[in-house]
């Protein structure tokens, strides 16, 4: 296939490569200071808190008011310029956010697959991948002076309502999922040094955060009644596993409220939660207003100053906004704050900017020193974004099969829809300027010859006036490819669908082309969230469908290389497609999880959801065909438990261990399966293995859940041996209705694609315990 990237891009390389930019000045601690380069905290040989104490002992109280904000004043007397906290890189460098400016030699920077996208291919080393050329090319527009190091990314709240239309910038509606997202991304952006950060990331928002505006309820207002059950099974779940694996070191907590709190006043989320179970290492960073928000909009305090006590006094120790700056002075002067609160938040952001190295005085010496303008937009990172959307391209319909389509058959395509072109909505939201786009019709040109058509004008579809233009095409060529969906306009931040069907005309534009088409019609998906398209699947008219997300700058090419079969198709749904009528039955309002059929509340995700679908979680077809085979597995396992205390044994129907009562430290359990490529074509494989618990917890447990995946690649007849981990505490417990995670006993039900094996789990009692 023909070279993705023009003689342009080639030609700009090429003068990156000449470059020889000159480091930027030192943001802190110049040694051609004499006044700072002696003092303690610039000293690279003493501890980190060492410096960090004897920064904070020499600021006054308007200097350390001064750096509770986002833009963070200089502290010239000390040699300390300002900065911006406020950069982002949810799936790539973007210029939300003052703190990233594109121009000059950083015109662009490698855009990659929204998040829904690239967590579709279930493959953490691909995730990392991101991470860390996102973080090198965030270090080069740092070096160039036009980027900060501190990225308010990644986004792991769980997708859990369709209509959310945020839902794309996250992992999906799995918890699991979304925890090992987080911490494989985090891994990358930061990485492989925990004392010396690359960048720093932020895991956000915490906690409970998934509804914008839906029907006059707004983030800023809404107030998440949520169980201590739903929070410790499903919304802090990605939190935790960022926290304590990636490593992260940031936390932003949210705009809402959660059960009557703000998340960023709030000290048993902050304080208790993050810093003291989790033991996070860094900083907490609010929302960007949102100290100023719960005052002004939720009128959680009476007075400003109560505000910014009880953000400070709960662990916030970053303000994205002007509110701490404005009011932190006159509520230590007030008595409602000591000035020993506001030197522990300085503690920690000041503790992250020096493993940044950003008070180390010249960078030359810093691993990450020498990035700079060549090593943005390389052609290896836009091969990883182009590979990337390959992964993510999840096939949802092959009747026939239909595909992969054939250059020698399909010499003609009509290519249609009011996404047939598109170059920008490719990229989501949170991006920022990319280095190039290779729209489908670009992508699909490159294979065979195209009629185009828009169909309509855009996703919005409000009329039918070019439906005629579009038929006409469809009967002229060997085949048709439809790329419709959604954009920006109809699903976005402060924007929520308020249904699940495609945009105004669009079903009936598809359906009267691919009744005209001369040969096969395959309709294309372009949305961050799930799609009730049971017309196509029901359609035999229609004999392939795929979803490709927003497949990034190179997403045209990846569309065009699955459809004519250079690369097969292997990713799979990370959230649930629903019909139109579920979000009849259920107010985006309601957090709960589990259903209550009293009610007619059906529940929410797969894990408790158990009505009709359009599609499920997981599901994702290929252009070959794998077999499995269960070579070993435990059928009982033994849990060593420290004693039982007074009253332990629950009511529930089958006895369920307190996970703290257990002996967790190395209780995992090892599977081996063969997966064997019986087909004819090269694919690559993504293995999905979910835990169902005994029977009896029905009412409170999840049907089921993911505890582990793995993605491999298998040349045609080809065989290999998965070895699969389950760590029993952390992934075949479950959490009852008082919040507590318990392991149950009794018969477990492993799902490893399309094997069931049966696991039994009893305790084993090490001691007594009295209380």
């Amino acid at each position: 296939m023909a070279s993705i990237f023009s003689p342009l891009t080639i030609i700009f390389f090429f003068l990156l490569v000449l470059w020889g930019g000159e480091a930027r000045d030192p943001f802190a601690c110049d040694p051609k200071n004499a006044a700072t380069r002696s003092l303690p905290f610039c000293k690279e040989s003493l501890a980190i808190a060492e410096r960090v104490k004897d920064l904070i002992g020499r600021l006054t109280m308007e200097e350390k008011v001064g750096l509770l904000v986002n833009n963070a004043a200089a502290v010239p007397r000390l040699g300390i310029k300002g900065y911006e906290w406020w950069s982002e890189a949810l799936h790539g460098v973007s210029n939300v956010g003052p703190g990233t400016k594109f121009g000059g030699q950083f015109p662009a920077a490698t855009s990659f697959p929204q998040v829904i996208t690239t967590a579709a291919s279930f493959n953490a080393s691909l995730w990392e991948a991101i991470g860390q050329v996102a973080s090198d090319e965030a270090r080069a527009m740092y070096n160039g002076g036009t980027g900060g190091l501190t990225y308010w990314s990644p986004n792991v709240n769980i997708f859990r309502d369709p209509r959310w239309g945020r839902g794309q910038e996250t992992p999906g509606e799995d918890p699991i999922l979304a925890g090992k997202y987080a911490a494989s991304y985090v891994r990358g952006l930061q990485g492989s040094d925990g004392n010396r950060l690359k960048v720093a990331a932020s895991c956000k928002h915490f906690t409970a955060y998934d509804l914008d505006n839906w029907k006059g309820v707004d983030r800023f207002h809404f107030n998440a009644e949520v169980s201590k059950q739903d929070m410790e099974d499903t919304f802090n779940v990605p939190f935790r596993m960022c926290v304590k694996e990636g490593k992260v070191a940031s936390v932003m907590c949210s705009y809402n409220q959660v059960n009557g709190v703000p998340t960023c006043a709030d000290p048993i989320l902050l304080n208790t939660t993050l810093r003291g179970l989790w033991g996070l290492n860094g900083y907490i960073v609010s929302d960007c207003d949102s100290v100023g928000v719960f005052y002004n909009a939720q009128h959680y305090t009476s007075t400003p100053e109560q505000a910014a006590a009880a953000a400070i006094q709960a662990g916030l120790d970053l303000d994205c906004g002007p509110f701490l700056a404005q009011h932190t002075h006159n509520t230590v002067k007030k008595g409602l704050l000591r000035e020993a609160h506001v030197n522990g938040a300085l503690a920690n952001t000041l503790t992250v900017q020096m493993r940044l190295g950003m008070y180390d005085g010249e960078q030359s010496g810093h691993p990450y020193a020498n990035l700079g303008p060549r090593d943005v937009c390389t052609p290896s990172h836009q091969d990883l974004a182009l590979e990337a959307a390959r992964q993510g391209i999840v096939l949802l319909k092959n009747k026939g099969p239909s595909l992969p389509l054939s250059t020698r058959r399909h010499r003609t395509l009509a290519v249609i829809g009011p996404n047939s072109n598109a170059t920008v909505t490719m990229i989501g939201n949170y991006a920022g300027i990319a280095c190039g786009y290779t729209s489908p019709l670009k992508g699909i040109g490159k294979y065979t010859k195209t009629i185009h058509e828009l169909g309509c004008s855009n996703v919005a579809c409000t009329d039918d006036k070019q439906f005629g233009r579009a038929i006409n095409a469809a009967q002229q060529a060997d085949a048709t490819v439809l790329v419709m969906g959604l954009d920006q306009s109809i699903e976005a931040e402060t924007v929520d669908r308020v249904g699940l069907l495609l945009p105004g005309h669009q079903q009936d534009l598809v359906s009267k082309v691919a009744s005209a088409s001369k040969g096969p019609t395959i309709l294309v998906i372009m949305s961050g969230g799930p799609v009730d398209i049971t017309f196509a699947k029901n359609d035999p008219r229609i004999q392939g469908i795929f979803w490709a997300g927003y497949p990034g700058q190179a997403g045209g090419a990846a569309i065009a290389d699955i459809l004519f079969g250079t690369s097969s198709p292997g990713g799979k749904l990370p959230m649930t497609w629903y019909p139109e009528g579920y979000v009849e039955k259920l107010a985006m309002t309601n957090m709960a999880m589990r259903s209550k059929r009293s009610k007619g509340y059906p529940g929410r995700t797969y894990r408790f959801y158990s009505g009709p679908v359009v599609y499920p979680f997981g599901y994702g077809l290929y252009y070959t065909h794998f077999v499995h085979t269960l070579v070993s597995a435990p059928k009982v396992v033994s849990v060593p438990v420290d004693g039982h205390r007074h009253n332990n044994r629950s009511n529930i129907a089958n006895n369920a261990i307190k996970v703290t009562h257990a002996r967790c430290a190395k209780l995992s359990i090892s599977l081996e399966v063969d997966v064997k490529n019986v087909g004819s074509r090269d694919a690559t494989h993504t293995l999905l293995v979910f835990s169902a618990p005994p029977a009896g917890n029905a009412h409170w447990a999840p049907h089921k859940h993911l505890v582990a995946f793995h993605k491999l690649h298998l040349p045609a007849k080809a065989q290999h041996r998965v070895r699969i981990n389950i760590h029993v505490c952390k992934l075949l417990s479950v959490v009852d209705r008082s919040g507590t995670r318990r392991i149950p006993m009794g018969l477990h039900s492993l799902h490893i694609a399309d094997i069931k094996h049966s696991l039994t789990l009893h305790p084993h009692t090490l001691g007594i315990i009295n209380s």
